[in-house]
């Protein structure tokens, strides 16, 4: 510390607790809206310093070697309160904060001894300047980014790793900070550049490989939901085929039976055009396939995914209460179902594939109930598959789907299960519908 009067330490308090607020609120996302954040902290800020200058005029000496500890100890439980991300999140948060705050005080110090003669107000200003380049930085080029590899560290690294980053960059802190170390050499001043240098190279690595990682994720969601987009194409234009065909035979038959009708008719045989009539009527019903339910897309998608199960000789039981309008759009309704049938099926054919005769089924069930939608799709599968994290792996479903069901109930606030119940696959969801789209 380069001393002065109580007024001079609480300006420079005031500065270094606002400089890590601004620097830690660039980077994170706090529980509370804007306005109570911003008294939250200032209250903070007030006790804080004010108990910092108490410390300043009884005890210098203790006050020099500890108050930053001390402080910025009290300023990461704060804000850790006030973040609504993950601990662990929070924590290398506020580390990457305390490396910033060691380069605007390092900063400060260095050019008010060096060059200044260690004038406390130089030390002051150029406290605040960096701290203003660093905030510009920050909003202007790498906010976005940051709060994106935020998602992606949460995601994608381990508690271990996150660890390790936090305590190489507190190792580099102290040592910058190391207040018994007031020699200012070129030697010393050296080491302390190479230190941050390495320090923010390190974190600076690490953010680009996270952030690579992340994107490297956003792309495969993005080629599993094309080849979801794929398959409902397929299952479509399965649809459209069986009703072309269906409407050419129909078309060969009506020349059979009008032929029939006329000769009857010639005859004057009524009886037996009633009866011919009855008969063409029976088999009419017989050869129409049953509604699975009032809500066309949802229908279309269940026939055209049944019929495939069943030419797999796979027995399918369907209990589908569903109503014109689910209240749920009908793409992401479609998204999710698609995706359970698929799956299903796929987990029929593996077991399959190892025994040819074992029989195979899938259960689905729809169920509508007030603001609530209930699904629920279970199958026969090997009991060699793994749940893990909740999820079962992508090897295990043939590689897509889950994740575009997991990712679409998010949409609506749902709730889901995955497990193996000793060789059935069970899958239960239960979603939110919006009140404004219910009817």
């Amino acid at each position: 510390m380069l001393g002065g009067n109580v007024i001079i330490a609480m300006i420079r308090y005031v500065i270094s607790v606002a400089g890590v607020i601004l620097l830690f609120s660039q980077m994170s996302q706090f529980r509370f809206d804007r306005k109570k954040t911003v008294i939250g902290y200032a209250l903070f800020t007030v006790v804080l310093v004010s108990g910092a200058c108490v410390w300043y005029v009884l005890d210098f000496q203790g006050c020099a070697r500890a108050v930053a500890f001390i402080m910025y100890m009290f300023f990461s439980i704060f804000s850790i309160f006030m973040s609504s991300e993950p601990v662990y999140l929070s924590v290398y948060k506020l580390a990457l904060t305390f490396y910033l705050l060691s380069v605007f005080l390092t900063g400060g110090l260095e050019v008010s001894i060096l060059f200044f003669h260690s004038n406390v107000w130089v030390d002051i200003i150029v406290r605040i300047m960096l701290i203003l380049l660093m905030a510009y930085f920050i909003e202007k080029k790498v906010k976005s980014s940051i709060r994106g590899f935020s998602d992606y560290v949460e995601s994608e690294l381990d508690r271990f790793s996150i660890t390790i980053m936090v305590m190489s960059i507190l190792f580099g802190i102290g040592f910058i900070l190391n207040p018994r170390r007031m020699d200012q050499t070129p030697y010393r001043l050296f080491q302390a550049a190479m230190n941050l240098f390495l320090t923010g190279s390190l974190q600076l690595l690490v953010f680009r490989l996270y952030l690579h990682v992340g994107k490297e994720k956003e792309y495969q969601k993005e080629n599993q939901l094309m080849k979801l987009n794929h398959r409902l194409m397929e299952r479509q234009v399965e649809l459209l085929e069986e009703s072309v065909e269906s409407g050419r035979r129909i078309r060969h038959d009506v020349r059979h039976h009008n032929a029939v009708i006329g000769e009857y008719a010639r005859r004057g045989q009524t009886e037996e055009l009633l009866q011919y009539l009855k008969e063409y009527q029976k088999k009419l019903e017989e050869n129409t396939a049953a509604a699975i339910c009032s809500n066309s897309a949802v229908n279309n998608i269940l026939s055209a995914y049944t019929r495939k199960a069943e030419r797999e000789q796979i027995k399918v039981t369907l209990d589908v209460e569903l109503g014109r309008n689910p209240g749920i759009p009908n793409i992401d309704l479609v998204t999710i179902l698609a995706n359970a049938y698929e799956n299903a099926i796929y987990g029929c054919i593996e077991v399959k594939k190892e025994n040819p005769k074992q029989e195979c089924f899938i259960h689905l069930m729809i169920k509508k109930k007030k603001n609530k939608l209930a699904i629920s799709c279970s199958n026969t599968c090997k009991r060699e598959v793994e749940i893990k994290n909740g999820k079962p792996k992508p090897e295990t479903t043939g590689g897509i789907g889950v994740l575009s069901i997991t990712k679409t109930a998010d949409n609506f606030a749902g709730e889901y299960d995955f497990r193996n119940d000793n060789g059935v696959f069970i899958f239960r969801l239960i979603m939110n519908i919006p009140q404004c789209r219910e009817r």
